[in-house]
């Protein structure tokens, strides 16, 4: 008689574990119509178990990177190239989050950066959103940003048709450089969020309106050098304008490169004014050829800015000698 107790009290016991796993991860599945039925099963014939779950979120979620479904525990994925391979596929939650109500329901989801190994030498970063649904985290198809980048911010705009707008702000290399080389370009995409493909649209940055003055900020990318205009007819535009940057962060320090050297140092602001502490620094290479020392003596010339909705940064130089445009 014991017996049959303990044989019935462990398939019982056994029946609520599995009704347990089958709730715990309906809600971390994508749409089957959209994303196919996706088991707990790994391809490479792994199980994710019960314990290796320690939170439900965006890092217990599934993705889809490339068309192919990438299932998160605790922020990380290992998948086997091929079967028995000791190569493996690495997908990882990075980080850079904001958090933002990005389909309206009420909920505030979640988007931030993931990298991705294939096995080379490669690191390719992406941008995904996990949707905080009624039904449980339900993670988007990610976008692709680069290989090997340097990410720096991820923030939210919003203009004024209300339509949010992610700017993932990174570094990267310019044309031809090498890979072994650190990125020292700074890049911004733009993107909004496609609730009915579940997937990151790019958006033009230069369009008229897409931009709103009254919430951009100095910190929220990296500006690019457009031209400088002066009152006297003349204008200094960048030969290249990707390699001339500046970096402002929250803590009153920029940094910021030319298309020879890099300078970082401090600044204040007063409203609109802005100012450019003592200390700046700068390394000290040599370029034939540099634009280097007219882009230096902008910089010192800056008094003022404001923003338009084109999503441009306008430095209003000193004794209203001119203005700089930067993007």
């Amino acid at each position: 008689m014991k017996k049959t107790i303990k044989i019935i009290i462990l398939i019982t016991l056994g029946a609520i574990i599995v009704i347990a796993v089958a709730g715990m991860f309906k809600f971390n599945f994508l749409d089957e119509d959209l994303y196919g039925d996706i088991h707990i099963e790994q391809p490479d014939g792994s199980v994710v178990k019960l314990n290796d779950i320690k939170d439900s979120g965006p890092h217990n979620t599934t993705y889809v990177i490339n068309n192919e479904p990438v299932m998160l525990v605790d922020g990380l994925s290992e998948k086997e190239i091929t079967l028995n391979s000791a190569s493996k596929i690495i997908t990882r939650y990075f980080g850079n989050d904001v958090n933002i109500d990005i389909d309206d329901d009420g909920r505030e989801d979640s988007v931030f950066l993931l990298t991705q190994e294939t096995g080379g030498s490669g690191t390719f970063f992406y941008v995904a959103a996990a949707l905080n649904t009624k039904d449980g985290w339900k993670g988007s198809q990610a976008l692709f940003l680069g290989d090997r980048i340097t990410p720096q911010t991820t923030e939210v705009s919003q203009n004024p048709n209300h339509q949010k707008v992610i700017i993932v702000n990174y570094m990267d290399r310019v044309e031809g450089q090498a890979m072994s080389e650190q990125p020292s370009v700074g890049k911004s995409i733009w993107i909004k969020f496609d609730l009915e493909e579940i997937s990151f649209g790019e958006v033009e940055q230069n369009f008229s309106g897409e931009a709103n003055p009254g919430v951009m900020t100095l910190d929220m990318k990296t500006w690019q050098w457009v031209k400088t205009t002066y009152n006297n007819d003349s204008e200094i535009t960048p030969n290249n304008a990707s390699v001339f940057t500046i970096s402002f962060k929250n803590d009153n320090t920029f940094s910021a490169t030319t298309d020879c050297n890099s300078i970082g140092g401090s600044y204040d602001i007063d409203g609109n004014q802005i100012k450019f502490g003592k200390d700046i620094f700068m390394t000290r290479m040599f370029c034939q050829n540099s634009q280097e020392q007219e882009f230096v003596s902008l910089l010192e010339e800056i008094q003022s800015f404001f923003f338009t909705n084109k999503g441009e940064l306008i430095f209003d130089l000193k004794f209203d000698s001119g203005s700089s445009i930067f993007r």
